[in-house]
């Protein structure tokens, strides 16, 4: 038994994927949302992507996202917080970023899957339950 659960060890990571390129703030902004449709962004404006920024400060989400035990803070600056969301079961990891936008109160978000195409609206879910979480905060 000890050997078949060890040998999947390697598949189970292999879901994570690797961290991809384009995180972190681009010209003021964060990176586009690929062409499939496992991404949300609030700079995005099409129905399969787009998704409404947070009324909500960087200290609040981050004070909700340590409650979360698939969240796991990977960056937190001044305006910026990158987090990677691992599912329990399979391994997959998102990369869900914020953007504090001071002129307007509002905090911008990415949230998208490292792996796949279709993510069955489990990243939108994920900001709307965080979105959730700041209003009964």
């Amino acid at each position: 038994m000890k050997k078949s659960v060890l040998s999947m060890i390697p598949l189970l990571t292999a879901c994570a994927g690797e961290p991809p390129q384009n995180i972190g703030i681009q010209s003021g902004r964060l990176a586009a949302c690929p062409d499939s449709p496992n991404c949300v962004s609030s700079f995005e404006t099409g129905e399969t992507h787009g998704i409404d920024p947070l009324a909500a400060t960087l200290s609040d989400i981050e004070r909700v996202l340590l409650d979360l035990d698939e969240a796991n803070i990977v960056n937190a600056g001044q305006n910026y917080l990158h987090a990677e969301f691992t599912s329990r079961i399979m391994g997959y990891v998102d990369d869900v970023e914020f953007l504090y936008d001071a002129a307007s109160s509002v905090t911008h978000v990415r949230s998208a899957s490292r792996l796949g195409y279709s993510d069955m609206g489990a990243n939108r879910k994920r900001i709307e339950a965080i979105r959730s979480a700041l209003a009964t905060d």
